[in-house]
């Protein structure tokens, strides 16, 4: 391995997800749980997680899920529980002991370097904090690329609870809670990137499923200049949501790459 290549949860992943434009992949991230919205005092509830062609078909490869991140109602971390690998995807369980909704995400973040030494490529990745002390003094042709990628999803034990942002990356802002989604009816969310609002943005919603339909039936929505967009779902299901941006290097600003792939619950 070369030795400036440095690990960083997740992150590997994220580089095969941001390499190229979202309409330009063939593989999609999602995390799908086995419920979204439960009763009772407590629940336990399954998700798989995986990298595919079609959304919620494992067929390519499992998810490197050493980034994931499961915030409680009451803004605590909690642990997965019986996670397994395989070759095509990644299962875990989760037992939900607070009323509220829970946020499960699958997230990476850091900066991606490359750079000559020589006639040679290199690549180093990490924290932006110690990129300095990585990157050689010879080094020539530098390209560095502030990343961040979240797949997440939401589970709700009893009523809905209010989901607190962390203000990096692509992130979505429930207006219509994303565990109180019905067929028919509207919904609207709004995307933000590093906590600001993400205006003119394309986003593509797919319906799981499509292993068993002749069309993908998948949606492409834009979000306004608050960065809300709406979606009217045209029949129950579970739906992949996605958004990606890539900005070049400007003054004292790296280039700056993001993805979110959202999964939601449509009830009838």
């Amino acid at each position: 391995m070369n030795k400036h290549l440095t690990p960083l949860a997740g992150l590997l992943a994220a580089l095969a997800a941001l390499a190229l434009p979202m309409s330009a992949q063939a593989h999609r991230a999602w995390l799908a749980p086995t419920s979204t919205v439960l009763s009772g005092t407590e629940a336990w509830v399954g998700f798989d997680a995986g990298m595919s062609n079609g959304v919620f078909v494992a067929d390519h490869a499992a998810m490197n899920l050493s980034g994931l991140t499961i915030t409680a109602p009451d803004g605590s971390t909690a642990q997965a529980a019986n996670a397994m690998t395989g070759r095509y995807r990644s299962t875990f369980d989760l037992h939900l002991t607070q009323a509220g909704t829970w946020r499960v995400a699958n997230v990476s973040s850091g900066v991606l370097v490359s750079y000559k030494q020589g006639a040679e490529t290199r690549r180093w990745r990490g924290p932006r904090a110690d990129m300095a002390a990585n990157i050689p003094a010879d080094a020539t042709d530098v390209v560095a690329t502030r990343a961040n990628s979240r797949t997440e999803t939401f589970v709700t034990l009893g009523e809905p609870t209010a989901i607190t942002l962390t203000a990096q990356g692509l992130e979505l802002v429930p207006v219509t809670h994303p565990n109180d989604l019905v067929a028919g009816e509207p919904a609207t969310f709004k995307l933000v990137r590093d906590g600001q609002p993400a205006a003119d943005m394309e986003v593509t919603i797919a319906r799981g499923g499509s292993r068993y339909r002749d069309h993908p039936e998948e949606m492409t929505v834009r979000t306004d200049t608050d960065g809300a967009f709406t979606v009217t779902w045209p029949e129950a299901g579970l739906y992949w949501m996605n958004a990606s941006v890539r900005l070049p290097a400007a003054g004292d600003q790296l280039a700056y790459s993001a993805a979110y792939n959202g999964v939601v619950e449509v009830l009838p």
